[in-house]
């Protein structure tokens, strides 16, 4: 039983990357944070970016889900940043490590559930080269069964854009005996990159899975995006418990083709939260994705406690 599918709500962070790029100034090359960790500037910057959402946790007596910066420290990313297998299983136990570290630091007051991220195979906004699950499986599983020996307490595959690799990354976290979140972007339609309803995906995992996802979530999209599609009744919205919502509400190709950052009006964003809470019975993990920062978590916070 995951500490976040308890009673009461949990905070995630925001857009980590965006961040690192637009707010600390950073180059990251291949969007990547996981070089970071061997950069004492790099882990730094890292430490200052999960800062303000513990002291936000704590300020308000929440949980608080922090992603170790290892989206894309899988071997495809990897490779185009000259890492090999063995040099990527030290980079994630190193980025799990940092996380360990800032949970220590913030001592018993905060309860930090520490998510091993993992990022789609290739781009977070298209679909064009879809694996097989059994080729999704082979592809996640080192990295999978590296979190499985750290301090990493779940799986979060963030931003992930068809079914397939959604089940290969739940059976190989099945496999490493993680439990293990999913979490679909959407275009602005409410449907999958890979044109397929949200709901006919969730249902399609779970029937390939024998329900191993221990929850799904949406993220990398606006909530004008998708609120919509929470709309429907069934059941399959009690599987859905997690929002992680985009600053701006442009389309994936409107992003792909800007220059700035649209960070959005925090307070606007946050407005959409209450309403996607009442349409998931079982929301309980709240956070950002592109654009985001903590004063979108904070405005967040302030929407749905009210």
């Amino acid at each position: 039983m995951l500490p976040q599918l308890s009673d009461g709500l949990f905070l995630a962070d925001g857009g980590m990357e965006t961040w690192l790029i637009f707010s600390a100034g950073l180059d990251l090359p291949e969007f990547a944070s996981f070089p970071l960790v061997d950069d004492p500037r790099g882990v730094a910057t890292l430490r200052a970016y999960y800062g303000p959402y513990v002291e936000l946790a704590r300020k308000h007596g929440v949980g608080l889900v922090l992603d170790a910066p290892t989206w894309r420290a899988s071997a495809c990313w990897g490779e185009r940043l000259g890492y090999g297998p063995a040099e990527l299983d030290g980079v994630n136990r190193r980025a799990v490590a940092l996380l360990e570290e800032v949970r220590a630091e913030a001592g018993d007051a905060v309860r930090i559930v520490i998510g091993g991220c993992v990022g789609p195979r290739d781009d977070a906004y298209h679909a064009d080269d879809q694996l097989s699950v059994d080729d999704t499986f082979a592809y996640h599983r080192p990295q999978i069964e590296t979190l499985s020996q750290t301090a990493a307490e779940f799986v979060n595959a963030l931003t992930l854009t068809y079914v397939e690799e959604a089940v290969g990354i739940a059976l190989a976290a099945r496999a490493a005996d993680m439990p293990v979140a999913i979490s679909f972007t959407v275009e602005t339609d409410g449907c999958l990159p890979s044109g397929q309803p949200f709901r006919a995906a969730i249902e399609e995992v779970d029937a390939a899975t024998n329900g191993a996802v221990a929850y799904f979530m949406v993220n990398c999209a606006h909530p004008t995006h998708f609120e919509h599609v929470f709309a429907e009744p069934g059941s399959w919205r009690d599987r859905v418990m997690g929002v992680r919502a985009n600053a701006s509400a442009k389309s994936h190709a409107e992003l792909d083709e800007s220059e700035e950052l649209d960070a959005g009006d925090p307070h606007e964003l946050a407005s959409h939260y209450p309403l996607l809470r009442d349409r998931l019975p079982r929301f309980c993990v709240a956070g950002g994705c592109c654009g985001t920062d903590d004063r979108h978590i904070a405005a967040i916070y302030d929407a749905l406690a009210v």
